[in-house]
């Protein structure tokens, strides 16, 4: 229970089916941040919701676990020109793992989260599939499950829409219902704007952590120095923003080398792609072999792609943009998720 609507709501249907449940919220940043699923605000109100519903309320310690899975490759990532995705290596690791075997040592059948998507019975093992509100799925950040861990989870709210959730706290009486959506990175503090997600929260999180090196642009088709950047370290493949100036068409980052302190920047063309190479792939069930057409999805909202698998990786039917080294890339079949791979 993070303190939000969703899981306030995944409890209370639970409890009415009749499941035994118990409330569990997770403390895994012990920085000097209070936000994100972190906030001792949420912790209140995951309480409160608990006393409402009559269930037990637990807080878990996972901040070493937090730290070394998710925390430390975030920085390291960062350091090596990569652009992570932790709220994913937070489910991988913390929420998916770390969770079920304190589950298991605890007793219980079963974990669920307030997360909008879908978890099946397939034949002998369990599939996932996007949300019913196509505009609040979910299922990218859950793609690094197996159908093992499936076979483990409950997602009470995946055949709903968000108006639904809300309709159905307010219904209940859970203080939750109005409590607007958590998208921040909930260990990386705001900049002087307010915004977390910003270059000067991440550059003083990371600043504090690692060095940071100004780096030089450079045009990749004619060589030509255009200008630099603060730090080569906080740059990602795809960004527009905050490059120099003085050119008359959009300049787009297309490569970062941090060990030589350069960024390579382009046009719209230079940033297409037809292929890309995926490690630390995960397969929900059975690996799918080379050749099977799928849909490819590089965000948590983007726009679905079609794509064939490959040995290294999957390559688009149609080039597409280019997607930077660290990201995820969820692969589909119709509205079940087969796996994902992190962009080499």
């Amino acid at each position: 229970m993070s303190g939000g609507v969703d899981s306030s709501v995944a409890a209370a249907l639970l409890q009415e089916a009749g499941y035994e449940v118990v409330g569990a919220t997770l403390k895994l940043w012990s920085g000097p941040t209070d936000s994100g699923c972190c906030s001792l605000a949420d912790v209140r109100d995951a309480r409160s919701v608990a006393d409402h519903l009559g269930i037990d309320h637990h807080v878990f310690g996972f901040t070493e676990e937090f730290d070394h899975s998710v925390v430390g490759p975030y920085v390291a990532d960062h350091a090596a020109g990569r652009t992570p995705n932790p709220c994913v290596e937070c489910n991988r690791h913390v929420k998916f793992k770390a969770l079920l075997d304190r589950a298991d040592r605890l007793g219980f059948d079963a974990i669920a989260t307030g997360h909008h998507a879908r978890v099946e019975r397939r034949g002998r093992g369990w599939a996932l599939r996007r949300g019913a509100d196509a505009a609040k799925d979910q299922s990218y950040v859950l793609s690094v499950l197996t159908s093992s861990e499936l076979s483990r989870v409950l997602l009470p709210v995946g055949e709903l829409t968000k108006a639904e959730v809300r309709a159905a706290a307010s219904e209940r009486g859970l203080v939750t219902a109005g409590k607007p959506d958590s998208q921040e990175v909930c260990f990386v503090g705001a900049g002087p704007d307010g915004r977390r997600s910003g270059d000067a929260g991440r550059a003083a999180f990371l600043g504090s952590r690692i060095a940071l090196h100004a780096g030089t642009v450079v045009d990749v088709t004619t060589g030509a120095e255009l200008g630099a950047v603060d730090a080569v370290e906080l740059v990602t493949v795809g960004q527009r923003r905050g490059l120099p100036g003085g050119s008359t068409e959009r300049r787009y980052v297309v490569e970062v080398d941090v060990a030589s302190r350069t960024v390579l920047v382009g046009g719209r063309e230079q940033l297409g792609v037809d292929e890309l190479v995926l490690g630390s792939r995960t397969w929900v069930g059975e690996p799918l072999g080379v050749g099977t057409r799928c849909t490819v999805q590089a965000s948590a909202h983007g726009r679905a792609l079609a794509a064939v698998l490959t040995e290294r990786g999957v390559r688009y039917l149609e080039p597409a943009r280019r997607v930077a080294p660290g990201q995820l890339v969820a692969c589909y079949v119709g509205d079940d998720v087969v796996g994902s791979g992190v962009v080499c």
